[in-house]
């Protein structure tokens, strides 16, 4: 049994883990951190959770001295620091699982998305960065196709509110969304250049939000150096996803009900232009599990040497 504690329980992902962690034998959520709901039981947000463990208003010492095999940082961009800190002064070995973009971009952190950069590194790893939700439905588009691209992969992106966080803003004001779709960011996403990084292929990345509340589809507009055949094609989406359990091809186009509360992603409505230099691809996931919370839990259970699809229903 496993011991694991969770920084920023009380946002939307951080409800998704704690019933993630309770479906699975060979862990246990040992504690909880969240100022907002301290002292309160944990079930209030998430019934699954272990009957008598409260919400806590641990600071990074505090939480770095409780002896966890793991901890999981759920919480916003530019706020890891501190904790990683603590850790890496009182308990060096244990597991971090970073949700924020804060380690994307450091190669001394594991960065886990298995489905496309391999299992090997995080088997084991002490320090794993989490992917994006856009950023994992964009690489899962572009990946299979990488080496045969001939200019930038632009994707076009709409996500649910809830990628917004539970802090209000406009982004997640059910009243500004009524009736609408919201551009934001139009230049230098984070997520833009995550995937641009890690793909080692330049993105340009377009992001929209909605007014419902859980999910992602992202259109891929992928452009060749030479002509491919629709055969070829195809056959490089089943090779890179063969044997990956979280992962379906479709011929239909994915829509967000379809990546809506299923633990994995949808890829499909995969069409050829006639001269064969374009292609276009749709993922949809939802970006509380696939793009967060279920990632997360695979990337935690590969450190801990556990089985990785343990708990997510497949």
């Amino acid at each position: 049994m496993k011991t694991v504690g969770l920084v920023g329980a009380r946002g939307h992902t951080g409800r998704e883990l704690i019933a993630l962690i309770a479906r699975r034998p060979d862990m246990r959520l040992t504690f909880a951190v969240s100022r907002a709901m301290a002292g309160k039981p944990v079930r209030d947000l998430a019934p699954e959770a272990p009957d008598g463990l409260e919400f806590e208003a641990l600071d990074a010492q505090a939480c770095a001295a409780r002896g966890a095999d793991a901890v999981i940082l759920a919480m916003p961009n530019g706020e890891a620091g501190a904790y990683v800190a603590a850790f890496e002064a009182a308990a060096p070995d244990i597991v971090l699982v970073d949700l924020s973009a804060d380690y994307r971009f450091d190669d001394s952190w594991a960065y886990g998305l298995p489905e496309i950069y391999g299992r090997q590194r995080l088997k084991r790893a002490r320090r794993i960065s989490n992917p994006g939700c856009y950023a994992t439905a964009g690489q899962l588009c572009t990946a299979p196709v990488r080496p045969w691209l001939s200019g930038p992969a632009h994707l076009f992106g709409v996500s649910g509110y809830s990628g917004a966080g539970t802090t209000p803003s406009r982004k997640n004001d059910l009243a500004a969304l009524k009736d609408n779709l919201m551009p934001y960011t139009l230049t230098g996403h984070i997520h833009e250049r995550e995937m641009s990084r890690h793909l080692g292929h330049e993105v340009r990345f377009s992001p929209h939000v909605a007014a419902f509340f859980r999910g992602i589809v992202m259109t891929a507009q992928l452009e060749f150096k030479t002509p491919v055949s629709e055969a070829d094609l195809r056959a490089a989406y089943a090779k890179a996803y063969e044997g990956e359990p979280l992962i379906r091809l479709t011929d239909a186009i994915p829509e967000i009900t379809d990546g809506a509360n299923i633990p994995g992603a949808v890829l499909g409505g995969l069409s050829l232009t006639a001269d064969g230099r374009r292609a276009v691809i749709v993922c949809a996931l939802d970006n509380l599990l696939k793009g967060a919370a279920v990632q997360a839990m695979q990337n935690l259970a590969l450190a801990l040497d556990l089985p990785e699809f343990e708990g997510l229903g497949v």
